[in-house]
Formats: structure tokens, sequence, C-alpha cells
């Protein structure tokens, strides 16, 4: 923020009466006024709506209503909409695959380059200048693409950031097929301004892409050892929350053999840690002890963890 980056010292503007006034000193106190408001919002406050911003619209409706609301970034900017505002919504059919298309809507605040004029007036002995700019909110619908797993994200990867760094806050998402809303309009996706009082708390589970690094100080003991990341994006966290994560899978891997006797049973048995700890991740490490293991059963346990072994994951934000 600009109180930081350009000031290093508060400054109180005073007057005295015979002084000479610029635009620049009047200007200085409107400046000063509305950073400090900025950091107080940054200070305090998470990115969010703080109140109104409702979404209207049915199914087969092609467009949506905005209410008058309140939100504010991540840079404490108050984003504020004074009137009932429509949108259309995006003219799209369907995807490739002839499936329905997701979209955000997305409200952010207005870059200074395109701020209306809505008053102007004549200077004395001066060009005429303006005196009233309009801060209207920017409205956006963002594009989302499906992932192997039917999961929904963001398609551009700025505006990705942009939402993930709280300077554009989501209202709500629609689903769009043949032009027209197929359900109404869901603001599950919505953060509030005002930080929750009770710790947030969100899990999950998903079958994770396994590593199987090789370990230089690989111990007897312990002679496979598993690595895998676990995306928590979803989960929406601001800070680095407090993990846990366990196993769900079974411990045991049917082998045939043309040996006697024909069939062996490996009992795994893993020790898993965290770390690495992200708002949006974070790394498991497992080192699974197996009875009786046999170098040419390890692609085979390899195979069953693969498939078999889901990350059950939990995470609290204080």
């Amino acid at each position: 923020m600009a109180i930081f980056d350009e000031t290093r010292y508060l400054e109180r503007l005073q007057f005295f009466n015979g002084q000479r006034l610029l635009a620049s000193d009047l200007q200085g106190i409107e400046t000063f006024n509305r950073e400090m408001r900025w950091l107080h919002n940054k200070s305090l406050h998470q990115p969010g709506i703080g109140s109104g911003f409702a979404i209207y619209g049915k199914k087969g409706n092609r467009k949506v209503t905005i209410n008058p609301g309140y939100a504010i970034d991540a840079l404490g900017r108050e984003i504020v909409l004074t009137q009932s505002q429509e949108e259309p919504i995006p003219p799209i059919s369907a995807e490739g695959d002839g499936k329905s298309v997701f979209y955000d809507l997305t409200v952010s605040y207005p870059d200074n380059s395109g701020l209306e004029e809505t008053e102007t007036r004549e200077g004395i002995c001066l060009p005429r200048g303006v005196v009233r700019l309009q801060e209207a909110p920017v409205f956006c619908w963002v594009r989302l693409q499906r992932d192997g797993q039917e999961n929904l994200r963001v398609k551009n990867s700025k505006i990705k950031e942009d939402i993930k760094n709280g300077l554009k806050i989501v209202l709500a998402r629609i689903e769009v097929f043949n032009c027209q809303l197929k359900q109404d309009p869901s603001i599950a996706q919505r953060r509030n301004a005002r930080p929750a009082k009770q710790p947030y708390i969100a899990c999950g589970q998903v079958l994770p892409e396994w590593e199987f690094p090789d370990s230089q100080n690989q111990q007897e003991q312990f002679p496979l050892k598993l690595k895998a990341t676990i995306e928590t994006t979803k989960a929406g966290f601001l800070i680095p929350p407090c993990y846990s994560a366990r196993i769900e899978g079974s411990r045991t891997v049917e082998i045939k053999t043309n040996k006697s006797p024909p069939d062996t049973t490996l009992f795994l048995v893993e020790f898993m840690h965290i770390e690495e700890r992200k708002a949006e991740e974070f790394t498991v490490e497992d080192f699974v002890c197996i009875s009786g293991i046999q170098q040419e059963h390890e692609e085979k346990v390899k195979d069953h963890i693969r498939s078999n072994w889901n990350i059950v994951w939990m995470g609290v934000e204080g």
C-alpha cells in the first residue's frame, strides 16, 4: 500500500489564515484519509463481502441481477455498488463435449484509468478540470474448466492469481447451457469480509499421485519411501493451517506366485509425517515397512499403493 511504500512517516496537514491553497494540498488530505482507511480495512478485515451483493437469477434466465453491496479487496479498497445492476450471462451453448459451462461472477475495484468523469468545472483563468470521478465496481465473468476429477478451476492464470490474492471477489457461480441458466446461481463460493470467530475447518479425501523417491540413507526397517503433495486450494485457507492426515486403504497385498506356497501376503505398516505446510497444499512423506518383501514384489506393492491408498486430511485455520 502506498502509505508504506512512499511515506516513511505520517504527516498531519495544517493550514493558517491567509495561506494560499493549491489543488495538491486539498488532494493530499483526501489521499491521506483514503490510505489510512484502506490500511484499517486491510489490517482488520479479510478480502470478501461485507454486506449485500445479492445475486438473483432463475433457471432459463439469460441475465442475473446484482443488488447493491459493499466488499473489501486484499488492499483494503472498498468496492461499493449503490444501485441494482443487471449482467447478461455469457452467450455460450455448451462445452465441446456437450456439457454445460460454468462461470464465476467476480467484482473488483476499478483501475484509476477506468474511472468515469462525472463532473468537470472551468478553472479561473485555467483550462477546465475534473472535480468528480465515479468509482463504479468492475464485474467480470470468469470461465471455469474441468480437470480430470471433474473439479472446476479458473482457466485464466492471471485471473486465478487475482482471485487467490483477494483482488477479485467471487460473488456467485452459474451453470450455462444453451445460452441460459441451467439452474439458479450458487453463492457457496462467496467469502465474508468479517473473519469467522471460530476456527475455520476444512477436510477432504484424495487419491494422490504417489512418488517413490530413492533415499540415500535407506534403512532396512523402512525399505520403501513414499511422497505426495496434497492440494487444498478448494478449502480457501488464507494462512497455512494445522494439517492432520491419514491413509485410507488396504494394508495387505495378495501376490500370486509360481513358487510354493503359491500365494504370498505382504503386510504394510506406514509411518507418515507432514511437511511443507502451505495455505494451498501440503506434502506428506511415508515410510512403509513391508513384511517379507522381495525385489520382484516391489513394483506390485507400488501399484497397490498408487491405486488404493487415499489421503484423508483435515486443516484447522486458527
